[in-house]
């Protein structure tokens, strides 16, 4: 045996990412300590960690984890794979467009412009937009932006 590599690995060497058991940690201290799992993204944040947006996302990529990744989360945790009612729906480029400008309009309304720095994230209820990012790139491809879109960005005061 000494040639041939071990296919099995050591509880103490996962086959995972140090982040996936980092964050694990996170959750499970978290759970022995007050007895709740973060379940909404923002909620609760430790060491820099979402740890809601990380229960949500191994709920909804279930079946991508190792089966030992799996059985950790349903025997610790207490977690279950995400229902088909609970996967969030693939939205469309309308649909994108609309919550990127409903971001613009929330930080116009708050700030009074539009000049928003590159790494600048937006909070909306449903989504998170990174508004910087998304205006740098409209800037970038504002020859090819239909009327309407133009116009609603124009309205806002964007800086072409």
């Amino acid at each position: 045996m000494a040639g041939r590599a071990r296919r099995d690995r050591p509880g103490w060497c996962p086959a995972w990412g140090t982040t996936w058991q980092r964050c694990y940690r996170l959750v499970h201290n978290r759970l022995q300590a007050d007895g709740t799992l973060p379940t909404a993204a923002g909620t609760v944040v430790v060491q820099g960690e979402d740890l809601g947006r990380w229960v949500t996302a191994q709920r909804h990529r279930w079946e991508r984890l190792l089966l030992a990744q799996q059985w950790l989360l349903e025997n610790t945790l207490g977690l279950a794979p995400a229902g088909r009612d609970e996967r969030p729906v693939k939205r469309t480029r309308d649909g994108k467009w609309a919550a990127n400008l409903e971001a613009a309009r929330q930080f116009h309304t708050r700030e009074g412009h539009l000049r928003v720095p590159h790494e600048h994230v937006e909070r909306l209820e449903a989504v998170v937009v990174k508004l910087g990012t998304w205006l740098d790139n409209v800037r970038k491809r504002v020859a090819k932006l239909a009327e309407q879109r133009r116009a609603d960005l124009d309205a806002l005061g964007i800086p072409w």
